[in-house]
This record gives C-alpha cells, sequence and structure tokens, in this order.
C-alpha cells in the first residue's frame, strides 16, 4: 500500500500580530511548525502502514526551507519527502494549493492513500484535502479520527459535531484528520541529525507540468484584501459594597454614561 501525506509549516503563534501598513501577517522572527493535525495524519499513516505494509511519501507546498519540516516527518518514519517550491506557488488560495499538490501527487507516483490534516492553524478552511480528493477523482472521508485496514476495507471513524460516525472505504481513498486523532510521534535532535537529505526532493511547476494560469495568485479565484486585528472593547467591571452602594454607583454609571436622567 502506497500512502501520501499532505503537511505545512505554519507559524507558531498564539497571537496573531498585522502590520499596520501593509495588513499582511508580520511573520518575522516567529518560529513555524508542522501543522498540528497534519502530525496527527502522518501519525494515522504510521499506523495503517504498520498494518498494510507499503510506504509513505511525504508532500508539502513551500520554501526550500521547509526541508527542516520534511526532515522531521522522516525522522518519524515516513520514507521520502517533497517539497513544492517556486514563486509562481505563492499568494495561492484553496483551490489553486488544491491543484497544485495534485499535479504534485501525480508526478510522485501512484497512491492508494493520500492523507491530510482537516484543516491548517493559518487558514483554517478545511477545504484543501476535499478539493485534491475531487482533482484525483479519490473516495473521501472527512474528520477522520481513528482507521484501521481489516478484511481489505480501511475502517474509519469520523468525529462530527454531536456524533462519531463509522464507515468502511476501499482505496483509491484521500482522508481529512482531526489534530485530536492521536499521538504523535515523538523524535530527538538525533533523528533529525540523521536523516538522509537524498530522500528529500525539490519539485518545481515545470517538473509537475503544471498549467500556470491554474496555481499561483492567477489561478485563485478569492483573494483576502485586507486583515486586521478586531477592535478591542472595554471589558466589564465589577461593583463592591453593600447592595444600597452598588446600586448607587450603577446609577452614577448610567448618569456619566447618559442613561439615566
Amino acid at each position: 500500500m502506497k500512502y501520501l501525506v499532505c503537511i505545512k509549516q505554519v507559524p507558531k503563534i498564539n497571537k496573531v500580530s498585522i502590520d499596520p501598513i501593509t495588513k499582511n501577517l508580520i511573520r518575522d522572527g516567529i518560529k513555524t511548525i508542522i501543522n498540528p493535525a497534519d502530525v496527527n495524519a502522518l501519525t494515522l499513516a504510521l499506523k495503517l502502514k504498520s498494518q498494510t505494509g507499503g510506504s509513505i511519501a511525504v508532500l508539502t507546498m513551500g520554501p526550500p526551507q521547509a526541508i527542516d519540516s520534511v526532515k522531521e516527518c522522516i525522522a518519524m518514519g515516513a520514507d521520502e519527502g517533497y517539497i513544492l517550491s517556486g514563486h509562481e506557488f505563492s499568494g495561492a488560495d484553496t483551490l489553486a494549493t488544491s491543484y497544485s499538490l495534485y499535479k504534485a501527487i501525480e508526478y510522485i507516483g501512484n497512491f492508494d492513500v493520500v492523507l491530510t490534516g482537516d484543516r491548517t492553524l493559518d487558514g483554517d478552511t478545511a477545504q484543501v484535502g476535499s478539493e485534491i480528493a475531487e482533482f484525483l477523482n479519490f473516495n473521501q472521508a472527512t474528520f477522520i479520527k481513528d482507521a484501521n485496514f481489516k478484511d481489505g476495507y480501511f475502517q474509519v471513524v469520523r468525529k462530527l459535531s454531536d456524533k462519531l460516525e463509522k464507515q468502511n472505504l476501499r482505496g483509491k481513498v484521500l482522508f481529512t484528520v482531526i489534530k485530536d486523532a492521536n499521538e504523535p510521534v515523538n523524535i530527538r535532535k538525533k533523528d533529525m541529525e540523521m536523516v538522509d537529505e537524498s530522500k528529500i526532493k525539490i519539485i518545481g511547476s515545470k517538473d509537475i507540468g503544471a498549467d500556470l494560469e491554474k496555481i499561483g495568485t492567477k489561478g485563485s479565484p478569492t483573494m483576502v484584501l485586507e486583515t486586521f486585528s478586531p477592535k478591542e472593547h472595554e471589558k466589564g467591571f465589577f461593583l463592591e459594597g453593600t447592595n444600597e452602594k452598588m446600586v448607587d454607583k450603577l446609577i452614577e454609571i448610567l448618569k456619566n454614561e447618559g442613561f439615566a436622567g
């Protein structure tokens, strides 16, 4: 069985900072990590590989520096990695991104199962995985919490808003995996240092035969016009003291705000 896992480098941030002039996210000096749900997708692929045998390839679209994330995946147990890179891919929305990844997947090989995270920390659209499945003409199961292979079927558990749903599927299939699906594999710095970088290949738009009108900003029917932080509103306050004092204070506040005569 041949598995492919799509991953993405995302900023490791708790609070977004916006450049007041350009209105873009400030990424300088921000550490990047593998998108958490993508790590869980890889962990699930490793589990399924242990049941079916086969190999796991990892694919990411981004700058050459993404090699660190791919090395981390190989240290976790993936067999090889690919980085789809080039300025022509920048500015892609979900449609252009999924088309680009689809062309790369076709170029890399004939896969039985493709896995992605259900969503990313930075985009949070939950669209790319399903769009890849449509391009590949694969069956798909979304929001996967767990999966096993038995009697020729993938037996999956989907986590929906108010229930769990079980499905049986055959390949060719694409799974989108939620970030709390399973525990990630712990690796050490030594494991990263031992990764053979010859297992990682950087590929471009010419390699995959991409239509340049369908990638990057040219292939994006949607675009972000502006990014901004929400305005902060004054927080509430507590009144203390006896009931009479709190009532008097409340009346005073209402008068100051123009709500009482």
